[in-house]
């Protein structure tokens, strides 16, 4: 705590950096009556539907593992995941007192998500329907990870409009500062602007990586391949980016004592898994009969 009051007290002045005030962001879209739209809440209905859209491009290919008609019943079951999965993993993750008070994990709309929580969540989901279904829930989940850097990409930028999950303060000259960001009379430091250097990296770049893995290669045909290739690469960004950013204000006494931030411990099985999946893929490569149309694959 000291080093970081420290920092923030050498500082650059906020007059040499933008100031986020300035910028003209607020977290409300708009407000009627007792209803407020807010972007956080647009960012996941449009990470949704924009992957919806892409999943549907993805399954219209040559030897997709579900047809049509499925999609819009996985979509109800990811949908489901990640809100379950990202509140609950939240809460243990990173606010484990309200297990002592429950009716405040129902309190969505007071912020608090884990992404890490949405993925087990959402792998959870994947598997449910896929036994339902009687489908390859390894195959399908390639499919969803190719979608997953949309709602990425959306979330990171609603944070940053929320002016939350900024990073450490800095002199480079792309830094922002934030409100509220240390104790009441001390100078506001400028900051990373972490969130960005996330949407980028975990959005717009794994996006990209996926992407061509699945258009240009022929990756989609080993099980696993594209869900550990979106694992790794997800688990490196987030990890590297955490260097970059503030830890949970409750969790800073758990980052100085680890070393780490908390996002980067729940990185390492990601990373693990990931290339663990990516090494075996070739080994549950088979002849893939394609659920929807008639060309076969090889």
């Amino acid at each position: 705590m000291i080093q970081y009051l420290a920092a923030a007290a050498t500082a650059v002045p906020m007059a040499d950096h933008v100031r986020f005030a300035d910028v003209g962001l607020h977290p409300d879209v708009f407000t009627i009556g007792f209803f407020t739209l807010r972007w956080y809440s647009l960012a996941y209905i449009a990470g949704i539907l924009v992957g919806w859209w892409y999943l549907l491009k993805l399954l219209a290919q040559p030897g997709a593992p579900m047809a049509r008609r499925h999609a819009d019943d996985l979509v109800f079951y990811a949908t489901l995941g990640i809100i379950l999965g990202g509140r609950l993993g939240y809460v243990l993750f990173y606010a484990p007192d309200m297990i002592l008070h429950p009716l405040r994990i129902l309190r969505l709309w007071d912020g608090g998500m884990s992404f890490h929580g949405g993925v087990i969540g959402t792998s959870l989901g994947i598997v449910l329907f896929a036994r339902n279904n009687r489908l390859q829930w390894l195959r399908i989940h390639d499919y969803v990870a190719c979608c997953v850097p949309f709602g990425l990409f959306f979330g990171r930028l609603a944070n940053f409009v929320n002016g939350e999950l900024w990073g450490k303060p800095t002199d480079v000259a792309w830094g922002i500062v934030f409100e509220r960001t240390v104790p009441f009379g001390l100078i506001e430091p400028a900051r990373h602007p972490s969130q960005l250097y996330e949407a980028a990296l975990e959005g717009v770049l794994l996006f990209l990586l996926l992407a061509y893995a699945f258009w240009r290669t022929r990756a989609r045909y080993q099980p696993g391949r594209l869900t550990g290739l979106f694992l790794v690469g997800y688990g490196i960004a987030r990890f590297t980016v955490e260097f970059f950013r503030e830890p949970d204000q409750q969790l800073r006494a758990f980052a100085e004592a680890t070393g780490l931030h908390m996002g980067q411990w729940l990185c390492v099985p990601m990373i693990l898994g990931g290339a663990w999946l990516m090494a075996t893929a070739p080994k549950r490569r088979v002849r893939v009969e394609p659920i929807a149309g008639t060309e076969s694959v090889a």
